[in-house]
């Protein structure tokens, strides 16, 4: 039961990553973002490049510092990515949902064949360092393994970040300020194309942090953002939008349940239950788990 409950936790923190980024784009600012997942597969490449370059240029020995670093890089670089593509065509589709969906969509694509073209079509692998190697051995039946232990440390340290950055920083405070009254906040003299491109760029530097985090699970390709777009958006929308809180939830209970209807029937039938209970979870209350009181709303 231990270990059951370890891997739902495990497989919660790693969906609550890969959609925490999305949380702000999608949830925060009502950007429909289908190109979430090659951020996250330009995290994951970032994290092959750093490895690549530490095992070419300095001593074994350092090889280990590899990874702290490859996280660094990946957050700048998706975050640099997501700020062009925001000051470039994003700031445009605001309000038009069906434009932005079917806009990063084509992005997505065009990012796909790009590291088609710079790294190849086959899958590479990223090797973990040697301090994340091995377990923690509670009892000769339950070892947590130091990497998943690791992710679920990660996901504690951004949802810390992503709180610190909402409500104790000016440019978070103002960004939820714009998503709730853009025309107030322009009349109060902040710049609103500011605050749209600094949060659309910390979501997807986010979701690269998560693509670096999931070198750690398996090989890495240029469709790997794929994997996990379908997922990150259930999670923000069972959630509910607008609110981390929500997604931090919705994430625990699809990881959860997901893990233990695998357990008590198979792989592809738990994840046809948890499809099902969503959908009549959201028929039931379509806002999600959490919901943004206010009265413009009403």
């Amino acid at each position: 039961m231990l270990l059951q409950l370890f891997n739902g936790l495990s497989l919660s923190s790693i969906l609550l990553l890969i959609a925490l980024g999305l949380a702000i784009t999608f949830g925060l600012m009502n950007v429909i973002n289908m190109a979430h997942g090659e951020f996250i597969m330009i995290g994951a490449y970032m994290a092959y490049m750093i490895q690549q370059l530490f095992q070419k240029l300095l001593p074994q020995s350092v090889f280990g510092l590899y990874f702290v670093l490859a996280l660094i890089v990946a957050f700048a670089v998706a975050f640099a990515v997501g700020w062009l593509l925001e000051t470039t065509l994003i700031r445009y589709l605001y309000g038009r949902p069906l434009d932005s969906l079917l806009a990063t969509w084509g992005v997505s694509l065009v990012l796909q064949r790009l590291a088609r073209s710079i790294f190849g079509a086959p899958n590479v692998a990223v090797t973990a360092p040697s301090w994340l190697d091995g377990g923690l051995a509670l009892s000769a039946d339950l070892i947590l393994p130091y990497k998943r232990l690791f992710i679920i440390a990660l996901v504690i340290v951004c949802i810390t970040s992503i709180y610190l950055y909402l409500y104790h920083t000016r440019g978070g405070r103002s960004m939820q300020a714009v998503m709730q009254n853009r025309g107030m906040v322009a009349c109060l003299g902040i710049s609103t194309r500011k605050v749209d491109a600094i949060g659309f760029a910390f979501g997807s530097g986010m979701a690269g942090i998560a693509g670096c985090a999931l070198t750690l699970l398996g090989p890495i390709g240029p469709t790997i953002g794929t994997y996990y777009i379908v997922d990150a958006f259930m999670v923000v929308v069972l959630g509910g939008i607008g609110k981390i809180v929500g997604t931090v939830a919705g994430a625990l209970g699809i990881g959860i349940f997901n893990t233990a209807f695998e357990y008590a029937t198979s792989a592809s039938l738990g994840k046809v239950i948890v499809f099902t209970l969503i959908i009549a979870f959201l028929q039931w209350k379509p806002s999600g788990l959490v919901t943004i009181k206010s009265r413009a709303l009403d």
